[in-house]
């Protein structure tokens, strides 16, 4: 069960506003074969990534996404729907970054954010801490890359 009431509108998204185990889908995205191999080819240019014929013959038995595509397109429905409302104070990273599924040309993906943990900052009051699992999900539901983010955030009264 989705909670994306509090992503829904146009406020600013505060740290407390978030609560751990809240839960927030967004999404579909497609994953369109040109621009798989477009990326691929500058970014990541295996063979299985950028050659459909050639990929037949690979473990993999056809074009699959490079798993930073997949990463990429979930940032942007991150952006597009969270971060872009988020009083984000930076990230100083990423943890467990998974690639568990293969990706093909025309598989629907989505998103689902999961708030793990809400914590007061111990070094600065204006801000707080907000860890994350970010889940890109094809249509059967199923992980196919997830990983462990987190942000700071300014608080409320900071932003007065």
């Amino acid at each position: 069960m989705a909670n994306t009431s509090a992503t829904e509108g146009t406020g600013i998204l505060y740290f407390e506003d978030h609560v751990q185990n809240a839960m927030y889908e967004f999404g579909p995205i497609v994953m369109d074969e040109k621009a798989m191999i477009d990326f691929a080819s500058q970014y990541d240019p295996q063979v299985f990534h950028t050659d459909p014929e050639a990929a037949k013959k690979t473990s993999f038995g056809g074009l699959v996404a490079s798993g930073w595509h997949s990463v990429v397109l979930a940032t942007q429905l991150l952006v597009d729907h969270y971060f872009s409302r988020l009083a984000n104070l930076g990230s100083p990273g990423v943890d467990e970054l998974r690639w568990l599924k293969l990706v093909r040309p025309g598989d629907e993906l989505s998103v689902r954010l999961t708030i793990l943990e809400v914590r007061p900052s111990e070094s600065k009051a204006d801000r707080g801490v907000v860890k994350g699992l970010v889940e890109v999900l094809n249509k059967a539901g199923e992980a196919v890359t997830t990983w462990k983010g987190v942000n700071i955030v300014l608080r409320r009264s900071a932003s007065q």
